[in-house]
Protein backbone atom coordinates (compact mmCIF):
# COMPACT_ATOMS: atom_id res chain seq x y z
CA UNK A 1 0.00 0.00 0.00
CA UNK A 2 1.33 3.07 -0.84
CA UNK A 3 0.42 6.41 0.76
CA UNK A 4 -1.54 8.91 -1.45
CA UNK A 5 0.04 11.91 0.32
CA UNK A 6 3.16 13.64 -0.77
CA UNK A 7 6.65 12.03 1.83
CA UNK A 8 6.89 15.69 3.11
CA UNK A 9 3.24 15.93 4.95
CA UNK A 10 3.53 12.27 6.09
CA UNK A 11 5.54 12.75 8.72
CA UNK A 12 5.05 14.68 11.88
CA UNK A 13 3.95 17.96 12.14
CA UNK A 14 6.25 20.86 12.24
CA UNK A 15 7.70 21.84 15.59
CA UNK A 16 7.58 25.19 17.21
CA UNK A 17 10.92 26.33 17.69
CA UNK A 18 10.90 26.66 20.90
CA UNK A 19 14.20 28.04 21.83
CA UNK A 20 13.01 30.95 19.95
CA UNK A 21 9.57 31.73 21.95
CA UNK A 22 11.85 31.23 24.94
CA UNK A 23 14.58 33.70 23.70
CA UNK A 24 11.41 35.96 22.93
CA UNK A 25 10.24 36.06 26.45
CA UNK A 26 13.75 36.08 28.22
CA UNK A 27 14.36 39.53 25.79
CA UNK A 28 10.46 40.91 27.10
CA UNK A 29 11.43 40.44 30.56
CA UNK A 30 14.70 41.47 30.09
CA UNK A 31 13.79 44.90 28.08
CA UNK A 32 10.55 45.49 31.30
CA UNK A 33 12.93 44.77 33.76
CA UNK A 34 15.73 47.54 31.93
CA UNK A 35 12.56 49.89 31.75
CA UNK A 36 12.29 49.29 35.16
CA UNK A 37 15.70 50.12 36.35
CA UNK A 38 15.85 53.28 34.13
CA UNK A 39 12.86 54.68 35.71
CA UNK A 40 14.05 54.20 39.14
CA UNK A 41 17.22 55.48 38.59
CA UNK A 42 15.94 58.80 37.17
CA UNK A 43 13.57 58.80 39.59
CA UNK A 44 16.36 59.12 42.62
CA UNK A 45 18.19 61.09 40.34
CA UNK A 46 16.07 63.32 40.47
CA UNK A 47 15.06 63.19 43.73
CA UNK A 48 18.47 64.12 44.97
CA UNK A 49 18.93 67.00 43.32
CA UNK A 50 19.22 70.12 45.92
CA UNK A 51 17.07 73.05 45.29
CA UNK A 52 18.80 76.45 44.26
CA UNK A 53 20.32 78.21 46.94
CA UNK A 54 18.02 81.14 47.59
CA UNK A 55 19.29 84.15 49.60
CA UNK A 56 16.08 85.14 51.05
CA UNK A 57 15.56 81.32 52.27
CA UNK A 58 19.44 81.67 53.81
CA UNK A 59 18.42 84.87 55.63
CA UNK A 60 15.49 83.51 57.45
CA UNK A 61 17.26 80.63 58.41
CA UNK A 62 20.19 82.23 59.79
CA UNK A 63 17.34 84.38 61.72
CA UNK A 64 16.14 81.31 63.09
CA UNK A 65 19.27 79.94 64.19
CA UNK A 66 20.04 83.47 66.19
CA UNK A 67 16.57 83.20 67.49
CA UNK A 68 17.57 79.44 68.94
CA UNK A 69 20.44 80.72 70.12
CA UNK A 70 19.07 83.50 72.03
CA UNK A 71 16.84 81.72 73.71
CA UNK A 72 19.00 79.09 74.92
CA UNK A 73 21.42 82.11 76.19
CA UNK A 74 17.94 83.00 77.59
CA UNK A 75 17.17 79.70 78.93
CA UNK A 76 21.02 79.39 80.68
CA UNK A 77 20.84 81.85 82.68
CA UNK A 78 17.16 81.77 83.79
CA UNK A 79 18.05 78.23 85.20
CA UNK A 80 21.75 78.91 85.76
Amino acid sequence: MTSSMPASESGPPPKVDKPSVAMQRTLVWLGIATASATVTYLVIRASMRRAPVDPTSERIQSLIDEANRLLRTLDDKKHG
